[in-house]
C-alpha cells in the first residue's frame, strides 16, 4: 500500500471536518464530492452560493450533502468578527475591519478552525501560501512549544531499503529561507512528529544535514547545525537525533559507520533536516526527478492543521491533501 493510500485509510477511520475556502473553484468543487463519496473527511465549501452552484453545474458535480457557506451572509459571521476583533485589537484591528475580514472566505475559514467549527483547512488552488499562512499565524498561531511554521516533504522512493521502507521526510523545503539554530531545532522536532503521526513511522531518526560530518569541516555554517542539534537534544531528549551529518553519512549504513561511529542515526536516518531553504528545495527536487520519488508536502507547527496547495494542483492533489489534513487533525 502506498503512502497516500495509508493516509486515506487513516482519514476514513475517523473523518474530520475540513473547510475549503475556495468553494467556487472547479477542482475544489470536484474534490469535495470525491472526499464526500470516499468518506475521507466532512468537506465544507465557502463562497457565494450562486457561484458554487454554477461551478457544480458546469463541472457536472453533485454537491448534495455537502455544506456550503457564504461568509458574507453566514449567521456566525457576527460572532466570528467579534472573536477576531478581540484577538487582534491590540494590533490595531477595529470592529469594522474585523467584520470586513470575516466576509473573506479565507479569514472566515481560519476562524472556523480557530472556533472549533472545523478541524482543519486546505487552500491554495488559487491563493498563494502567504494568503493562507498570514491569517493562520495571526489567528490560529503556532502549537505550544513551537517557534515557527515549517514544511515537511514526504518522499516515497522506489528503493525500499532507504529510510522507513522507502519513505523519507525532508524539511524545510518551502517556508523558512535561512533558519537560525533554534529554528532548525524546532523544525527537526516538528518533522519527527509529522513522521510519527502522518507517516506512521514508529521510530523517527532525525539527521541534521550539513557539508560536514562530526567536525570533518570547520565553518560557521557547520557550527549552526551543530548548535541546532544541541538545542534539539535539550528540547526532545528522547528523540533519536544527530548532527551534523552529510547526506551520505545519514542514509548509507556503511558510510555512517565509517564517518560517525556510534551514532544511533547515521546510516539509518528517515527524517532529514536541511540547513536552509536553498538546500531543502534543491534536495527534494533532485530526489523527485533523479531518484524518481513521489512527493507530498504538508505544513507543520500550527496549533491546528492548515495546508497549502500548488496553484497547479490536480483534483487528486486536493483530495490527498484534505486526507492528510484530516489525519493531522486526528492527533
Amino acid at each position: 500500500m502506498s503512502f497516500i493510500d495509508n493516509v486515506k485509510a487513516k482519514a476514513k477511520a475517523n473523518p474530520k471536518r475540513i473547510v475549503l475556502p475556495e468553494g467556487d473553484e472547479p477542482r475544489t468543487v470536484q474534490a469535495a464530492a470525491i472526499i464526500r463519496d470516499e468518506g475521507l473527511a466532512i468537506p465544507v465549501l465557502l463562497g457565494k452560493a450562486d457561484a458554487m452552484a454554477s461551478v457544480a453545474a458546469s463541472t457536472g458535480t453533485d454537491l448534495s450533502g455537502i455544506e456550503m457557506i457564504d461568509p458574507a451572509t453566514s449567521e456566525k459571521a457576527k460572532a466570528y468578527a467579534a472573536a477576531l476583533h478581540e484577538l487582534r485589537k491590540a494590533k490595531g484591528l477595529t470592529e469594522d475591519a474585523a467584520a470586513k475580514l470575516v466576509a473573506d472566505p479565507m479569514y472566515y475559514g481560519i476562524m472556523m478552525v480557530k472556533m472549533g467549527d472545523a478541524d482543519g483547512l486546505v487552500s491554495g488552488a488559487v491563493h498563494s501560501t502567504g494568503d493562507m499562512l498570514r491569517p493562520a499565524l495571526q489567528i490560529i498561531k503556532t502549537a505550544p512549544g513551537m517557534k515557527l511554521v515549517s514544511s515537511s516533504f514526504l518522499m516515497e522512493c522506489p528503493d525500499h531499503s532507504l529510510g522507513a521502507d522507502g519513505l523519507l521526510v525532508y524539511a524545510d523545503c518551502v517556508v523558512n529561507p535561512c533558519p537560525t539554530a533554534e529554528e532548525l531545532a524546532h523544525i527537526a522536532i516538528a518533522s519527527a512528529n509529522t513522521a510519527r503521526t502522518l507517516c506512521g513511522i514508529a521510530e523517527p531518526r532525525v539527521a541534521l544535514l550539513s557539508f560536514s560530518t562530526k567536525g570533518s569541516a570547520k565553518h560557521e555554517l557547520v557550527d549552526k547545525v551543530r548548535e541546532a542539534t544541541e538545542i534539539a537534544h535539550s528540547l526532545a531528549p528522547d528523540l533519536a537525533l544527530d548532527g551534523e551529518l552529510q547526506f551520505d553519512a545519514a542514509i548509507v549504513p556503511e558510510v555512517g559507520a565509517s564517518k560517525a561511529k556510534g551514532s544511533a542515526v547515521a546510516g539509518r536516518a528517515n527524517v532529514f533536516v536541511f540547513p536552509d531553504l536553498q538546500a531543502g528545495n534543491i534536495g527534494y527536487k533532485i530526489t523527485q526527478r533523479v531518484g524518481k520519488a513521489s512527493c507530498f508536502a504538508v505544513l507543520q507547527g500550527l496549533a491546528k492543521p492548515c495546508n497549502d496547495l500548488s496553484r497547479g494542483c490536480s483534483v487528486d492533489d486536493i483530495v490527498s491533501t484534505v486526507a492528510a489534513t484530516a489525519v493531522q487533525a486526528q492527533s
